[in-house]
């Protein structure tokens, strides 16, 4: 399975078109994890599950959302709801609750994984304004084999950046 992941665009609604676009056919699901700043109704969430972030004034807009691809088990939500600046320990244990294999957050716009006891946390960057060592627009790419999770970091041109590319073994 592969998956699309971006989040905190803050209103540039271009980039998304772009994203959805190029993959849409490519990938078997597209996440955006909160932060958009575009009304609920927008068609571009016909391919885009999306959930409310902080800066999302509409109350349309789910705060998480949980969804079954394959053998995976995909929790999305915005980072604020699980205080992901402190720590990441909120996020997990909402993973544990719900039984997810892969957890998917915005709100730092800082990019970063981790296989954390069996859960993938990701956060894809921001698309739009990146804060942190990367200071590049970010999204990610998550393929999910059988055996392993490889994630590649692509910049808002849609190429891949080299050295955030990572592989990690999932649990047998």
């Amino acid at each position: 399975m592969k998956y699309l992941v971006v989040s905190d665009n803050h209103g540039d609604r271009q980039c998304l078109v772009e994203l959805v676009t190029a993959y849409r056919g490519k990938v078997d699901g597209m996440f955006h994890c909160g932060d958009s700043e575009l009304e609920p109704t927008d068609e571009l969430w016909r391919d885009l599950l999306v959930v409310t972030g902080n800066c999302d004034y509409y109350p349309e807009y789910q705060k998480e959302q949980v969804v079954t691809i394959g053998n995976d088990k995909i929790l999305l939500l915005h980072g604020h709801l699980a205080n992901v600046r402190s720590s990441l320990n909120q996020l997990l244990y909402r993973a544990e609750e719900v039984g997810a294999t892969i957890a998917l957050f915005g709100h730092t716009h800082e990019l970063g994984v981790e296989l954390i006891d069996g859960v993938l946390a990701l956060n894809p960057g921001s698309i739009r304004l990146p804060r942190g060592r990367y200071q590049i627009k970010t999204y990610a790419i998550i393929e999910s084999t059988d055996s392993h999770y490889d994630v590649q970091y692509y910049d808002d041109q849609q190429r891949p950046i080299s050295e955030l590319h990572f592989t990690f073994a999932k649990a047998k």
